[in-house]
Order: C-alpha cells, then structure tokens, then sequence
C-alpha cells in the first residue's frame, strides 16, 4: 500500500512525454531481436528447438569439429591414394583442398553470426533460395552424413579386430574381422554405443571427446617426429628429401590428376561444420561456433601438411616397396608404416589412434545429422515427430535414434548385398559435400546481398570469398558428375553402361526431390514459404 500511495503523490506526466514514452516502447518492442519471430507472424521466424544451451565452450566446440573430421582415419585411407595421383605435390594438393573449405567456412561464419540455428545449411539456404532448395540442401547433408557414419563405423570394425590381434598376437584373432556376421555385429555394436553417447547430450560428447582428439594429435606428432627422424637417418632406401616444389600445384602432371587429388583432399576436410550445428548449444552461440571452425580448420591443414612432408621424406611417394602410393598399401598407409617408422610397441598406439579417429568421429557426426533433422522438423519440413527434444537430456532424442538406426541398417544391407556397392556408396560422397557446401556458400553472399557496399570487410567476408569458394566447389562437383559416368571410376562396375558411382550419386539425390514431393502434399505451409520465409538483410538484427 505504501508504494502505490508514493506512486500516487508524483506528479502525473504531461502528455506529450506520456506519448513519446509510448511510442518509444511500442518501437523497442517490435523491433526484431536475433531468434525472435516477426511480429504478427508468428511462425514466420527463426524457431527454438529446446536444446541445452550453454553445453559446449570454443575449445569444445572446436574438439567436436576436428573429431568429426577424424584426422588420423582420413591421413590412413587417403595419403596412399592422394600420393598416387599427384606424386610429391601431395602436399599442395592438401593446401589447395583446403581453400574452398577456408572460404566456405567463413560463409558458415557469416550465416550464423545472423542467424544461429541448428539446422545451418537447411535453414540458411531456405532464408536465401527458398524452401525447395533449402529442403535438397538439407538432404545432402543428411544423406552425406548417414553414409559417412556407416563407412566410420566399418572402419571402427576392422582397425577393432586388426588391433585385437596385433594386442594378442594372434592371426586368426585378427582374421574375425573377415567374418561377415562377426563383423556386421561389431559394427552394430559401435553405432549403438556411438547413438546411445550422443543421445545423452553435448555434455557426455565434449567429455569423450577431449580424451580420443588429444590421442590423435599425440600419437600424430610422435610419427611426425619419428618419420623426420628416420628421413634424416635415410632409413628407407625410397625417402626423398624436401624441397620447396612440393607445395607448388602447378607442377602436378596433369589437370585430371590434380582434380582427382583435390577431390580427396576436399573429403578430407569434410565434418568442421559439425560444430555449427551445435550452435545452440555453445555458449556464445552467434559467435563461438564460427571461431571454432576456423579454429579447427588450421589444426587440420597443419596436421594434413605436417604429416605428408614427413612421411614423403621417409618412404617417397613412389609404388614400391614402403613408398605412399604401393596399391598393396596404399588404402591403409598407417597399417604398413607403423611398424617401420614408430617400432612394435609405438606402432600399437598408431592402431590405437586410427581406431580412436574413426570412433570418435562415429560419435560426433551424429550431430550435424541429428540436429538438421531435429530443425527441419521443427519447421515442418519433415514429420513433426522428429522434433522432440529428450526433456532430460536437452538432445534430439528421436532424431539421433532413427539416424543410428539408418546407419546400422544401411550398412548391413549394403554390406550383404555387395561390397562393391558400398564402394562405390563411399565415391558418391563427395558429390554430396560439394552440393550442400556450394549451396550454402551461395546463400551468404545472397542472403546478404544488401550489405556487400556497405564496407571492405563485408564485401569480402559475406560476399567475395563465399562466391568465390562456391566456384570451386562447384567446378569439383561437376568434374566429378563428369568422370562418375565411366564405369571405371569407384569399384569399376556399370549399370546400363553407365558408372555405378554415377548411378548411386545420382539417384541419392534423385530420391531427396521424390521425398520433397512427398513432404510438399504433407506439408504445403513450409513449400508454401509461410513457416520458414526468405528475408532480407536488413531484416536481421545482428546481436
């Protein structure tokens, strides 16, 4: 009673301040705040999704991006094959991978300091194209992702039972990996552990994580200096010594061989995006996730180059004997140098970290998976069960459940069908990585199509180096739809005369425009643009 008596006795305000008053708070409260809806439109804006916010920091965020990745795993599959198309520009080629990735990454950046949404590339590219183009974006991700993860879990199987028999000395131990049903088990094992870690959230993934990253990198390092060592002491009658020309791309021998090496280059720095689709999850969420991706990004190209000039000066880049590019060795680089350059008992914790590389990874990319479907479904672009959000855990319960549930599924089927089949399952990828990455870049140099003039900074952030890292990724893409078509390319087998590689890639994304359909009669409001519409930039409101 006493403070409504005091607030009677002040002198009541004139009109004009009680008007202006008005009118200031009526501006202050309809003026767009980031992740609020437009006023009067309530399903029109940037949607919440119930996760828990404030899970991860910029180290864990950046961890998540290198582990998606999976460092080790890539160097061992890839370091053979890169060798054998590029010879010792191998190094190059990993620089000149890495420049469409830096500059789409700074279009990630750009996108969700404007918008931090968890649904990244679906929802940026519908804020820019439309919902039919967003929707194709979001299917390649998804579907790269799901056959990432059923390629890491296999991995994870065999380098599981190759370390098992190096550990007991066992051949015939070893050899279960070689068991079709014993194999198909362990793998479905690992995807569960993988689904049931994700499911318990950011907090149970950052704490895994720490610990399989900081064995990667260790065990990285220490070959590192072991292979300068052994280079030095001209162990190995195929090392070569260093020379500047290796980092030169225009000495490679040939354009098809150049775009072959940037093609697995490119698949090798494929995953750093994973930490933006925790974005709302990670404390400082407009920011944050954006830093940690560069973060992450050159601790791989230093990784990447470290260990290809060692491992060049050590054993060269030729076909024989313990050289990168021997196809007897060439798929597992790890498994033949780890004895040679690192000893027996160091040569174990190669194993160990390659088997770390392909688990930690298997663990992580249920993120970007997961969290892309969680916000397409939020925004009705896919069934409105997908949307639910574990109450306990803050996770996309449902979503990282059926993603586990598909990986396992698709493997199985895949592997009991034909290996050649997964094979080539594994080449189309790369058609996948390039769509989605291309796409998005495009988005934000038309998204903030309003902003280029308005200083230096903006021009290039949001508009030249998206553009221009576009360009790239979409000259590869074509290039490679181009040589998917010979039968040669991937496992070697042909459909009508027509590549495999080409067929799979194809018709994958053939059967994301078949599901839109599907979706578009289900779900006419999103395709109609009234849940999720394009803005603008100066609709948005920087935070």
């Amino acid at each position: 009673m006493e403070c409504k008596n005091r607030a009677a006795d002040r002198d009541p305000p004139d009109v004009e301040t009680a008007a202006f008053t008005v009118l200031f708070m009526t501006q202050l409260e309809s003026r767009p705040q980031v992740g609020d809806t437009v006023r009067g439109r309530p399903d029109r804006g940037v949607r919440t999704k119930g996760l828990g916010g404030n899970s991860v920091g910029l180290l864990g965020s950046a961890v998540i991006g290198v582990s998606t990745v999976a460092p080790v795993y890539c160097l061992t599959s890839t370091l053979g094959s890169t060798a054998g198309e590029v010879g010792l520009q191998m190094p190059a080629v990993f620089l000149a991978g890495f420049l469409p990735m830096l500059l789409v990454a700074f279009a990630y950046r750009e996108l969700n300091r404007a918008m931090p949404d968890c649904g990244t590339s679906f929802t940026w590219t519908v804020k820019a194209f439309g919902p039919r183009v967003g929707w194709m974006c979001g299917w390649g991700l998804v579907i790269a992702t799901i056959i990432v993860l059923s390629n890491l879990a296999g991995v994870a199987t065999s380098y599981f039972w190759l370390l098992a028999g190096e550990i007991t000395g066992s051949e015939s131990v070893a050899a279960l990996d070689g068991n079709k049903a014993v194999h198909i088990l362990t793998c479905l094992t690992l995807i569960a552990v993988a689904t049931a870690i994700s499911y318990r959230g950011m907090t149970a993934t950052k704490g895994v994580q720490y610990a399989l990253v900081g064995l990667q990198l260790v065990v990285l390092a220490v070959f590192v200096v072991l292979a300068l060592q052994k280079a030095g002491s001209g162990a190995f009658d195929t090392g070569v010594d260093f020379s500047w020309s290796w980092m030169n791309p225009f000495a490679v021998q040939s354009f098809a061989a150049f775009t072959a090496g940037l093609s697995l280059s490119i698949f090798m720095y494929w995953g750093w995006d994973a930490c933006l689709s925790s974005n709302e999850e990670t404390t400082g969420s407009a920011k944050t996730p954006g830093r940690a991706a560069l973060i992450a990004m050159v601790v791989l190209v230093g990784s990447y180059l470290a260990t290809a000039v060692a491992a060049q000066m050590a054993v060269g880049s030729g076909d024989k004997g313990l050289g990168l590019a021997n196809p007897d060795t060439s798929d597992n680089v790890f498994a033949a140098l780890a004895g040679p350059v690192m000893g027996p008992v160091l040569g174990i914790a190669l194993f160990v970290a390659v088997l770390a590389s392909a688990a930690a990874s298997l663990q992580t990319t249920f993120i970007p998976v997961a969290r892309t479907v969680l916000a397409m479904s939020a925004y009705e672009a896919l069934p409105a069960s997908f949307a639910r959000v574990n109450p306990r855990f803050k996770t996309p319960g449902k979503a990282t459940v059926v993603a586990g549930a598909a990986t396992g599924a698709f493997y199985t089927v895949m592997t009991l069908v034909s290996e050649h089949v997964l094979v080539d399952t594994i080449y189309a990828l790369g058609l996948m990585i390039c769509f989605y990455y291309a796409l998005t870049a495009f988005a934000c140099a038309w998204y903030f199509r309003a902003e280029l003039r308005r200083s230096a900074r903006d021009l290039a952030f949001k508009g030249l180096f998206p553009v221009l890292g576009g360009i790239l990724l979409a000259a590869v893409f074509g290039k490679t739809l181009y040589d998917m078509w010979d039968p040669a390319y991937g496992s070697g087998s042909a459909v009508f005369g027509v590549g495999s590689v080409f067929v799979i890639g194809v018709g994958l994304l053939l059967l994301g425009v078949v599901i839109m359909g599907v979706m578009q009669r289900r779900s006419p409001a999103f395709f109609r643009g009234e849940v999720l519409t394009k803005e603008t930039p100066s609709l948005v409101v920087a935070d």
